[in-house]
C-alpha cells in the first residue's frame, strides 16, 4: 500500500515581469522525509518557499498539502495547515526574550485577549505558565544552559543559539512541515556541525514531521538529507540521493561550469 506525498508541486511557475524565476517545477516531498532543495544562487529555491508559504502568488501551476490544493493560499492559512518556515537572515526581535521570540510563532494558540487578560486573571496566568513551559521544554532538547535564560534577550547570544531559537519558534506550533531556508549562514564550521545534529534530533523526535533544507554547504546536505533536488535557473535538473545527483553532470556543470 502507498502513502501518498505530504507535498506536491506540479509545473509551479513564477514569473517576475520578463523573468523566470521558477519554470514548471514539479516535486514532491514524502511524509517525514528530509529533502535537500539545492542549487547555485538564483536558481529559484528561496522562490519556491515564498511561493510555498505564501509570500509570492504563483503564476502558474498547483502546490498541493496533505491532499489539499493550498496554491496561492495566504501566509495565516499555510501556517495553519502546518507549514513553518525560518529564514536565511535572522528575523528575530533581538530586544524581546528568548521566551517572547518563540511566542510570537505560536499566537494562534492565545486565546485571551486583552479584556479576558484584565478581568480573568487566573486563567491569564495558566494560560501564561503553560506556554512558558511549553517554550522551555522545547529549547531544552536543544540546549539545557539555554532553558535557563528564557527571559534574556536574544541579542546576548551567539549565532548558533539565535538559530536554534529561530527552529523553537517554527516548532512550537507543532507543524507537520519544516522549511529551513540556510541554516549555517553566518555560523563556523564546529556551529554547524553542531546543529545539524540538532535538527537530525528534532526529526527523530518529531512525530513524522517532514523537513525541506535549502543549504549551500554540500556537507550539509550530504549529512542530513534523505533526498535531494537540484534546481538550476527555475529549472529541475536532477531528483535523488546525494550521491545520484552529485555525481551528475548536468548538476557539476550547473555548479562548477563547463570548461
Amino acid at each position: 500500500m502507498t502513502t501518498s506525498p505530504l507535498l506536491e508541486f506540479t509545473d509551479l511557475t513564477k514569473r517576475f515581469g520578463g523573468v523566470t524565476a521558477l519554470d514548471a517545477f514539479s516535486m514532491h516531498l514524502d511524509r517525514g522525509e528530509i529533502l535537500g532543495l539545492i542549487g547555485p544562487n538564483g536558481s529559484g529555491k528561496t522562490t519556491s518557499f515564498n511561493l510555498l508559504t505564501g509570500i509570492y502568488p504563483a503564476t502558474a501551476g498547483t502546490i498541493r498539502f496533505d491532499g489539499q490544493e493550498i496554491t496561492n493560499a495566504s501566509p495565516r492559512q499555510v501556517y495553519e495547515a502546518g507549514i513553518v518556515r525560518t529564514f536565511q537572515r535572522s528575523r528575530l526581535c533581538l530586544e524581546l526574550s528568548i521566551y517572547d521570540n518563540i511566542m510570537i510563532g505560536d499566537t494562534s494558540r492565545l486565546s485571551q485577549g486583552l479584556w479576558a487578560n484584565l478581568v480573568k486573571r487566573n486563567s491569564f496566568r495558566a494560560e501564561f505558565d503553560a506556554s512558558f513551559q511549553k517554550a522551555r521544554d522545547l529549547v531544552a532538547t536543544f540546549s539545557g544552559h539555554l532553558a535557563d535564560r528564557m527571559f534574556e534577550p536574544v541579542g546576548t547570544l551567539p549565532m548558533i543559539e539565535r538559530r536554534r531559537i529561530e527552529i523553537c519558534r517554527a516548532l512550537v506550533s507543532a507543524p507537520r512541515l519544516l522549511l529551513l531556508d540556510e541554516p549555517s549562514a553566518g555560523m563556523t564550521h564546529d556551529e554547524t556541525d553542531q546543529l545539524m545534529r540538532d535538527i537530525l534530533d528534532v526529526r527523530a523526535r518529531g512525530n513524522g514531521l517532514s523537513i525541506i533544507i535549502v543549504e549551500h554547504e554540500m556537507g550539509v546536505i550530504e549529512r542530513i538529507t534523505d533526498r535531494c533536488v537540484v534546481l538550476s535557473y527555475g529549472r529541475k535538473i536532477a531528483d535523488g540521493t546525494y550521491a545520484e545527483v552529485a555525481s551528475d553532470a548536468e548538476v557539476q556543470n550547473a555548479y562548477l561550469g563547463v570548461d
